[in-house]
């Protein structure tokens, strides 16, 4: 499987282009090596389009599920190894970044018996600006964060202890970092990012709003905050920050399916419907799910055509769906000629 690449504008020289993602099931139907759960792990590679640059020493890998809840973070260097071990059966979202900022994301679903699932990672790291891709995505020059001493050797410190799983010591650093310099954005936005880790939503917000307050089309900052305000049920002010991370990014897949998914549990349904379609036309493979969203949405009006559409859209993208059955006889039934 293959995910389009995207170009993301780090200034005006850099640029990162992501090649493709392959999955690798070579070692499906091995047993777990530790644990009861699953086992994702896989290599990142990155190459450079010239022996002239300067590719980037680590990116960090974070496992998120389909809601938006962090499982775990790791940083990993070029020709190294990530591992991610006791994932739960379920949807994942393996998401990488570099200096905070997202250069993209790859589904991820374990299902069955526990096993170890190979996903490797390709990344090419090119020289000048090149035409962006329809789906590109960019990061403004002006949310990478000039640090300097020692906060800067604070801010990997306490990215090394939150790898370790150590969030004490990790916001502990943190809050040094913003506290020698309230202005840290990315590092406001981190020790938001800590605080998810350890379940504190509550903390977790205030610290996403701070940075957003810094640097207000943040848009990973907008984005996680939205998402924390939706795990919190606080559906308005969800919306409020997800429609500002949809202005900041509008052809964000992820964007736009968190703000349709906060207007449909806001009970507003037609609102969420042009969001949702747009998430599944910015990234059809990968937001396939949304359509079962939109299905039982319109079976609940009592438009079962429109339902049997979208399970139909849905099952060309899943065609291994466990019950597609179930939903065949659906669109066989309510499928208008």
């Amino acid at each position: 499987m293959k995910v389009a690449g995207k170009t993301f504008s780090l200034s005006s020289l850099i640029i990162l282009w992501v090649a493709s993602f392959v999955v690798c099931m070579a070692q499906r139907g091995v047993p777990a090596s530790r644990g009861t759960g699953f086992t994702l792990f896989g290599d990142l590679e990155v190459t450079q389009a010239s022996a002239t640059e300067v590719k980037p020493l680590a990116f960090d890998l974070l496992l998120y599920t389909r809601s938006g809840v962090l499982i775990d973070r790791q940083k990993v260097g070029s020709k190294g190894r990530y591992r991610f071990i006791n994932v739960p059966q379920g949807d994942f979202d393996l998401v990488i970044e570099f200096e905070n900022s997202e250069v993209a994301r790859s589904p991820v679903r374990l299902t069955g018996i526990p096993t170890d699932f190979r996903q490797d990672i390709a990344l090419e790291w090119r020289e000048s600006p090149s035409p962006k891709p329809a789906r590109a995505a960019v990061v403004s020059a002006d949310d990478v964060y000039d640090r300097k001493s020692p906060n800067r050797d604070r801010f990997e410190n306490a990215r090394t202890a939150f790898d370790r799983k150590e969030y004490d010591k990790a916001a502990a650093l943190l809050r040094e970092i913003v506290a020698a310099d309230p202005q840290d954005f990315p590092a406001w936005a981190e020790l938001g990012t800590v605080h998810l880790a350890e379940k504190n939503l509550a903390e977790a917000e205030k610290a996403y709003l701070r940075a957003t307050e810094i640097r207000p089309r943040f848009f990973l900052a907008l984005l996680n905050l939205g998402r924390v305000r939706l795990t919190q049920t606080l559906y308005v002010s969800a919306i409020a920050a997800l429609e500002q991370a949809v202005a900041v990014q509008p052809k964000s897949a992820d964007a736009n399916y968190f703000l349709g998914e906060a207007y449909l549990q806001n009970k507003k349904g037609s609102k969420a419907v042009g969001y949702l379609n747009q998430a599944i036309l910015l990234d059809p493979q990968r937001m396939a799910d949304v359509h079962l969203r939109l299905a039982a949405l319109y079976h609940g009006a009592g438009l079962k055509d429109k339902a049997a559409l979208e399970y139909e859209a849905f099952l060309k993208q899943r065609p291994d769906y466990l019950d597609r059955k179930k939903l065949e006889k659906y669109i066989a039934e309510n499928k208008k000629p």
